[in-house]
């Protein structure tokens, strides 16, 4: 007999396709960073930044790897992808409240979709693994 699914089973594909988008782009801004220019320093509205960007680049390409493959395999309903997307995804709810007073409405925006992904994956896991 068939196992009836909910349409939360959207959302968990939702979920593991936002999460390999985010992962290419990640990648992409890395390779851009590596490759770019060596810039050490950022002047926004009065603020001075200073960072590695080569340090910078390379953890934006390693982890858009890892968050893209993930993302794949949460497509696919695998067990450990799930679990491993519910860190990556909790991790990124709590770093988008650092990002708060620098962008507001993006922060707020990425919050409530990563809440709900977060619902997804948890609650409604399991049945994207029988789909």
């Amino acid at each position: 007999m068939a196992q009836r699914v909910s349409g939360w089973v959207g959302w968990v594909w939702f979920g593991g396709l936002a999460m390999f988008i985010a992962g290419v782009w990640n990648f992409f801004y890395g390779l851009a960073a590596v490759l770019g220019p060596d810039k050490r320093y950022l002047v926004s509205d009065a603020q001075l930044l200073v960072f590695n960007q080569q340090g910078w680049g390379w953890a934006h390409l390693i982890f858009g790897v890892i968050i893209a493959v993930v993302g794949l395999c949460v497509l696919t309903g695998q067990a450990w992808a799930r679990l491993t997307a519910v860190v990556l995804i909790t991790l990124n709810l709590i770093t988008q409240f650092l990002y708060l007073p620098a962008q507001p409405w993006w922060s707020v925006i990425v919050i409530v979709l990563d809440v709900f992904v977060l619902w997804a994956l948890i609650v409604h896991g399991d049945e994207a693994e029988a789909v």
